[in-house]
């Protein structure tokens, strides 16, 4: 392809800057490195609320009274729980399948046993239900399926747990203390939307063909599964543990700038001035080190930044602190993707459901760059 902006003014690669659509669901300002869901600064709602309380505010509309987000939880915790074809697809998949890969499928099986399933996608109230229903279910899929493939059999929900406290509670089969599940929380307010990232982009795309809310949410992980979006924290991670100590950082990073590498868990396409999510997130992987007693990984972070911002006037996003704040909680790096799921479904959810309120089909063009007017030639001649 050899289109270029100078020859098609119009034409923005990666639809860079290009509205796609009005959303009242979230706002990023770049400029002042400012994120806010519904009007609410996602740092309040991260160190003040709760997932549940934001969950509610991103598919309701609003944040919840005290009797509102009582009823949500308790309607959450009822559903938390998945039907066994989940389990046993789960269970046939081969044992070297990504959890990404698992948590997909796992969404494609439940699709058909909500009871809201053959409502036509037009069906606002429907479309709540099911969203409360993948909400409640996403950390269930993710947990159980890692005891799955541990060779485990599943455990049963707790209805009593939040979705912070459900899911580390799955994934070790011990009772999650307060301290680990806020961390779990905030991280988990702070992925659960982002504006038209590719990845709820898609899920848009895919809705506005007046396909369901799950379908939606299948296409949305399947776009996050890759590096350049949710695979960032796995890879940040990797990054970290190569690096080793802090008496090797200042060396490799600048080595790594040097040779051009690519430095996972830095910058970010809609920030200027810095992930605000990031901000709040290196705060609490760094209080979680500290109550760990392993500081080195933020002392390798400190480094890494400090770096980074005086030599390229570059930030971290939000994927490097949740990284080694995920690490400290004992988490595998490959269901570090899978949890950012967990928390995204319910941006995924609300922008399907606003796209389907006011839906038009999202059908872009393309510049044509081909072969036009060929003669066709027989087989036997060409």
């Amino acid at each position: 392809m050899s289109g270029t902006a100078t020859q098609y003014p119009n034409y923005s690669p990666g639809l860079e800057g290009i509205p796609a659509g009005i959303s009242s669901i979230s706002e990023i300002d770049s400029d002042r490195s400012s994120l806010q869901y519904r009007g609410y600064d996602v740092h309040d709602l991260a160190e003040l609320g709760s997932y549940e309380q934001t969950a509610f505010l991103l598919i309701h509309g609003k944040l919840p009274n005290q009797e509102e987000l009582t009823a949500f939880n308790a309607r959450l915790g009822a559903e938390r729980q998945v039907p066994d074809a989940v389990y046993t697809a789960l269970a046939a998949l081969p044992k070297e399948t990504h959890p990404m890969d698992a948590i997909r499928t796992a969404f494609s099986v439940l699709a058909p046993f909500d009871p809201d399933y053959l409502e036509p996608s037009t069906n606002h109230e429907a479309n709540i239900r099911k969203a409360e229903r993948i909400v409640a279910k996403a950390s269930t899929m993710v947990g159980n399926g890692h005891r799955i493939r541990q060779g485990l059999a599943p455990i049963t929900p707790n209805p009593a747990h939040g979705t912070a406290a459900n899911l580390l509670h799955l994934m070790t089969g011990e009772e999650p203390v307060p301290g680990t599940v806020k961390t779990m929380d905030a991280s988990m307010t702070l992925y659960a939307e982002h504006g038209f990232n590719a990845s709820t982009f898609a899920c848009r795309v895919t809705v506005s063909t007046l396909s369901d809310l799950y379908s939606g949410v299948v296409t949305g992980i399947g776009t996050l599964r890759g590096p350049l979006h949710g695979g960032a924290n796995e890879e940040a991670m990797k990054m970290i543990l190569e690096i080793g100590s802090p008496d090797n950082a200042e060396a490799w990073i600048r080595d790594a700038l040097a040779t051009k590498k690519k430095i996972m868990g830095f910058g970010h396409r809609e920030y200027k001035k810095g992930d605000s999510r990031a901000m709040y997130m290196t705060k609490v992987a760094k209080e979680l080190g500290i109550e760990k007693g392993n500081t080195k990984f933020g002392e390798i972070a400190d480094i890494l930044e400090g770096i980074m911002l005086k030599e390229k006037g570059i930030y971290p996003n939000v994927d490097f602190p949740a990284a080694y704040a995920y690490y400290l909680l004992g988490i595998p790096i490959d269901l570090y993707t899978p949890i950012f799921v967990v928390a995204r479904v319910a941006g995924y959810t609300a922008h399907a459901i606003e796209q389907l309120s006011h839906n038009r089909l999202i059908r872009p063009k393309a510049i044509f760059e081909g072969p036009a007017n060929l003669a066709y030639v027989p087989i036997a001649d060409r």
